[in-house]
């Protein structure tokens, strides 16, 4: 049996492959070792994946955000081979995931928009270049968590359109400091903070909310696609659930620079499970 993870700032989605080929899946909350303790993972694999192994577990491919240092693949390695000790284990970063689901073989630019974003520069067999990723808090353009961020400073400075601000607080009705205490004091800030997209993509009619994703989009392609070089030669790839929804003012953006935008992907998981289907060989 192969297992494949593919984990994100809000969730993990997680694939069994079995020797047969039948496939089972499974979710369970999201796992970044930079904001997490390595016991939240151990967590979601002893009650959200132990239950469903019926077969040897023989190779495991992980591939999350946060993992690209050696010390944090070693970290989520070790706690693996707790339950899988003979097991082979692989430890990617979500950035060699999306590569390998968007691209395939192809060169491209392989891009993440989800909760947090990033982006990879790939020759068709591994990423060759990176644009530094400095987290939700100092950059993370494009992503959920960096508009939901800003859509917040406007909503609680009263600088969106009034109308607006009352349907948000009818949706969300916290005050000042329960915002600050869930954003400063509780557990997965970023989470939350990207909650508020489903809540813009309902109301993208609203020239407020349509120019704070646009604005934002315009951020990710000048900050990180565009610092690649023969960006507007290749094509250019995404993965994650805001690149998704927001997919026609990501194309348009994409247009209005002169950029490529092929793939737009809700997830790669499906994509990682052809990807990892020879292994069972």
């Amino acid at each position: 049996m192969i297992i494949i993870a593919d984990s994100g700032g809000s969730k993990i989605d997680w694939r069994l492959i079995e020797n047969s080929g039948a496939i089972e899946q499974a979710s369970a909350p999201g796992f970044n070792p930079y904001y997490q303790p390595i016991e939240d993972l151990s967590r979601n694999v002893k009650d959200v994946l132990l239950p469903k192994i019926k077969e040897k577990v023989d190779k495991i491919f992980f591939y999350g955000a946060g993992v690209s240092s050696e010390k944090n693949q070693e970290t989520i390695k070790r706690a693996f081979l707790e339950f899988f000790p003979g097991a082979h284990i692989e430890i990617g970063w979500d950035l060699l995931a999306a590569a390998r689901a968007l691209c395939g073989h192809e060169p491209g630019i392989a891009c993440i928009m989800g909760t947090g974003s990033n982006s990879c520069l790939y020759d068709g067999k591994k990423i060759i270049g990176n644009v530094a990723n400095l987290g939700w808090i100092l950059a993370d353009e494009g992503s959920g968590a960096n508009i939901g961020r800003k859509f917040l400073v406007d909503y609680l400075r009263e600088i969106m359109p009034e109308a607006l601000r009352k349907q948000f607080h009818a949706r969300f009705p916290l005050t000042r400091e329960e915002f600050l205490e869930k954003v400063y004091q509780q557990e997965r800030p970023s989470a939350f903070l990207a909650s508020f997209a489903k809540f813009i993509f309902q109301h993208l009619k609203e020239p407020y909310c349509y120019k704070l994703i646009y604005d934002s989009f315009a951020e990710f392609y000048e900050h990180n696609v565009m610092k690649y070089e023969n960006y507007k030669n290749l094509k250019v790839h995404f993965t994650g659930s805001i690149a998704f929804y927001f997919s026609d003012i990501l194309r348009q953006v994409a247009s209005d620079k002169g950029i490529t935008v092929k793939n737009i992907l809700e997830g790669p998981i499906a994509g990682l499970t052809l990807y990892h289907q020879n292994d069972l060989n």
